[in-house]
C-alpha cells in the first residue's frame, strides 16, 4: 500500500514537472514572439501601446501600464491596458516616492501583494487617491533599462491581493528588456525621421533661394543618391568639390580627418588650426562659419549635428569667398552627413547588439538554439568552429569601449564579441591560441592607447562557460602577480591553475592543507602571523634583515617566529625540496586570497 502511494506521489510530481516545463516553454515562445513583433515596429506611440498590450497578455494580470521618466524625474503614464478610470490613465508620480521610485532606485523588480497596506513603500497622495477608483491591489514593477540608464517602469497589477511568483517576475523582466530595446530603437528611428524631415525642409529652402535651378537640382539629386546608395563621407566631399571647387575636408565626432577631396590642381589644405577655431563657432551657432586666413585662403566650416549630438564637421578651403548659395550647400551637406552618421551608428549598434546576444546565448546555454545558429551563419560565423575564448580587461576604459574594438576585428577572426557578465569577451577561430592572444592584445593596445590584460583559452567541446570562468579568473591572477599589459593564454599560467580553475579547488585545498595547514591552524588559534612571516621570508630570498624590515618587526621577534615555524613544520622546512613546496603553497594561498577579495568587491 505504501509503495502504491509513493508511486502515485511520484507520478503526480512528474506530471507537475512536465506541466511546469510545458508552461515555461509556452511562456518563452510567447516572449520570443512578442519580442519579434516589437522589433518590427517603428513609431514610438505604436511601440508603447504594443508593449502594454503584450505585457497584459503575457502575464495575464488585470492591468498593465508603462510609465516613462521625463527630464524632471517624474514618472508619467504613457500607455496602459485594462484600466477603467480616465484619471488613472493620465496619472503621474513625482520623484522619490511609490513603487516606481523603488524600482528606479534599485534597477531591479519589486512587488507588493497589497499596495494600500504596504509599509515598505513611501506612499504619495497624488497616486494613492487614484488607487480606489481603479481597484488596484497587487502591484509588480520592473525597470526598462537602456544600457545602464533607467528610462521607465513597466507595471503589472491585479485587483485582488496575491503574491507574484518568481517565474512571473522573471518573465516580465525579460519582456521589459526586449521592450526597452524596441522603445530605444523607435526613439532612434524617430530622431532619424525628424532629421530627415528637417533635411527635406532645408532642401526646399535651398531650392527656393539658389539662383541656379539646374545647379540646385543637380546637388539635390546627387545628395539624395548618396543617401539612397549608402554612400559615405568621401562621396559627399567629392560631390561638394564638383560644385564648389577648392578642398573639402570631413572630420568625425573626435575631430579626426576621415575624408579629403581636392579639385584638380588644388593642394590639400595644410593649415588645420583656423578650421578648429571656426569649428567652435559653427558648433556654438549651428551655422556655417567663414574666415580668410593670413595665407589668403577662405575657410568655411559647417558642424554636423543630429539629435543634439555633435557628429563631426565639413570644411571648405578655397581662394574665393563663398556666396550664400555655397554656404547653404555646405550646411545642407552637413545635415546629410548627420543623417548618414545616424544611419551608420544605428546599423552598427544593432549589429553589435545582435552579436552580443549571440555571444551571451553561446556562453549561457548549450546546445545553441537552431534560430540563433542561423543568425550567426548569416553573419559569417560558424559557431561549431569557435574554439577559442578570450577575455580583455582595460582598467582605464569601460568594457563597452573594448567590446567595440573587438567587434571591429571580429570578422577577420570569424568571431563574435560582446559584453558578458561585465567583461569584454570574444569567441573566435584560431589554430595557435598563443599567437592569437598576442596579435589581439597588440591590436587592442594600439586602438585603445592604454595598457590591458588579455587571456585566451582553448574551448573544449561546448564548455564555453567554463572557458570564460578560467579566462576571467586568470586575468585576476595576472593582475595579482603584477601584470598590467600582456596577452597570454590560460595554459601559460598553468602553474597557477589550481587557483583560477574552479574544478581544481579540491586539489588546491588539499595541497594547502598538506603544506600550510599546521601554520594556518596555529595562526587562527593564536592570532599570530606565521604564514605572513613565511611569505615575507621567501619574498626576501631568506635574507633575515630584509625580512624583518619588510615585516616591520625586531630581529629577535623574527627569529622567534622562524623557530616556531621550524617546531611546527620540522627543522628541515628550509631544505630545497621542502622550501620549494612551502613557497609555492604560500604564493597560491596569497593569490587565492586576492581572488576572493576581488570576487567579494563591487563589480567592475
Amino acid at each position: 500500500m505504501a509503495q502504491s502511494e509513493a508511486g502515485a506521489d511520484g507520478a503526480r510530481d512528474h506530471g507537475e514537472l512536465v506541466s511546469y516545463r510545458l508552461r515555461r516553454e509556452r511562456e518563452l515562445s510567447s516572449l520570443y514572439a512578442t519580442a519579434r513583433s516589437l522589433a518590427a515596429l517603428g513609431e514610438v506611440g505604436e511601440v508603447l501601446a504594443t508593449i502594454v498590450r503584450h505585457a497584459h497578455e503575457l502575464i495575464g494580470s488585470d492591468i498593465a501600464y508603462l510609465s516613462l521618466l521625463d527630464a524632471e524625474g517624474n514618472l508619467k503614464l504613457s500607455a496602459s491596458a485594462g484600466t477603467i478610470s480616465h484619471e488613472f490613465s493620465t496619472a503621474w508620480m513625482p520623484p522619490g516616492g511609490g513603487l516606481g521610485a523603488r524600482v528606479i532606485e534599485s534597477r531591479a523588480p519589486f512587488w507588493v501583494s497589497n499596495y494600500r497596506e504596504a509599509q515598505v513603500l513611501s506612499h504619495r497622495p497624488v497616486f494613492d487617491s487614484l488607487v480606489p477608483d481603479e481597484g488596484l491591489v497587487a502591484l509588480l514593477g520592473v525597470p526598462l533599462l537602456v544600457g545602464e540608464r533607467v528610462v521607465g517602469v513597466l507595471f503589472a497589477a491585479d485587483r485582488t491581493e496575491r503574491p507574484f511568483e518568481k517565474d512571473e517576475v522573471a518573465l516580465l523582466s525579460a519582456f521589459a528588456d526586449h521592450a526597452a530595446i524596441a522603445l530605444d530603437n523607435a526613439r532612434l528611428y524617430e530622431e532619424s525621421r525628424v532629421s530627415l524631415r528637417r533635411l527635406r525642409e532645408a532642401y526646399r529652402t535651398i531650392e527656393e533661394q539658389v539662383t541656379s535651378v539646374e545647379r540646385a537640382a543637380a546637388v539635390h539629386e546627387a545628395l539624395t543618391h548618396v543617401v539612397l546608395t549608402g554612400g559615405g563621407p568621401g562621396d559627399i566631399a567629392r560631390l561638394l568639390v564638383e560644385h564648389l571647387r577648392g578642398t573639402v575636408t570631413v572630420l568625425d565626432r573626435d575631430d579626426r580627418i576621415v575624408a579629403v577631396r581636392c579639385a584638380e590642381g588644388q593642394p590639400a589644405d595644410p593649415d588645420r588650426e583656423p578650421v578648429r577655431e571656426l569649428l567652435e563657432e559653427a558648433r556654438s551657432t549651428g551655422r556655417c562659419a567663414s574666415a580668410r586666413g593670413a595665407d589668403g585662403v577662405v575657410r568655411s566650416v559647417a558642424a554636423v549635428h543630429a539629435g543634439g549630438s555633435h557628429l563631426g564637421s565639413l570644411s571648405l578651403a578655397r581662394s574665393a569667398a563663398p556666396d550664400p548659395a555655397d554656404i547653404r550647400m555646405l550646411e545642407r551637406a552637413a545635415q546629410i552627413m548627420g543623417l548618414l552618421v545616424l544611419m551608420r551608428d544605428a546599423r552598427v549598434e544593432a549589429e553589435e547588439r545582435v552579436r552580443g546576444e549571440l555571444l551571451t546565448e553561446l556562453l549561457a546555454r548549450a546546445p545553441l538554439h537552431p534560430a540563433h545558429r542561423e543568425r550567426a551563419l548569416a553573419r559569417g560565423v560558424d559557431v561549431d568552429h569557435l574554439d577559442v575564448l578570450l577575455v580583455a580587461d582595460c582598467p582605464g576604459r569601460p568594457a563597452s569601449d573594448v567590446v567595440r574594438r573587438l567587434n571591429a576585428v571580429s570578422p577577420e577572426w570569424s568571431g563574435l564579441a560582446g559584453e558578458y557578465l561585465g567583461r569584454a569577451t570574444m569567441l573566435l577561430r584560431a589554430e595557435d591560441v598563443e599567437e592569437a592572444a598576442r596579435a589581439l592584445h597588440q591590436g587592442l593596445r594600439r586602438a585603445l592607447g592604454a595598457p590591458l590584460l588579455l587571456v585566451a583559452d582553448r574551448v573544449t567541446g561546448e564548455e564555453r562557460s567554463r572557458s570564460f570562468s578560467l579566462a576571467q579568473r586568470c586575468v585576476e591572477v595576472m593582475r595579482a602577480l603584477g601584470e598590467e599589459d600582456r596577452g597570454a593564454t590560460t595554459r601559460q599560467y598553468a602553474m597557477y591553475a589550481l587557483v583560477f580553475d574552479p574544478q581544481r579547488a579540491h586539489d588546491l585545498d588539499r595541497f594547502l592543507t598538506d603544506e600550510l595547514g599546521v601554520l594556518l591552524d596555529y595562526d587562527r588559534r593564536r592570532a599570530t602571523d606565521l604564514v605572513a612571516t613565511t611569505a615575507a621570508y621567501f619574498a626576501q630570498s631568506g635574507n633575515l634583515r630584509r625580512t624583518a624590515d619588510a615585516l616591520h618587526v625586531h630581529m629577535n621577534t623574527l627569529l622567534k617566529r622562524l623557530h616556531r615555524i621550524g617546531v611546527l613544520l620540522g627543522e628541515d622546512w628550509r631544505s630545497p625540496d621542502s622550501a620549494l613546496r612551502l613557497h609555492l603553497a604560500v604564493r597560491l594561498h596569497q593569490l587565492r586570497a586576492s581572488l576572493d577579495r576581488s570576487a567579494s568587491g563591487p563589480a567592475g
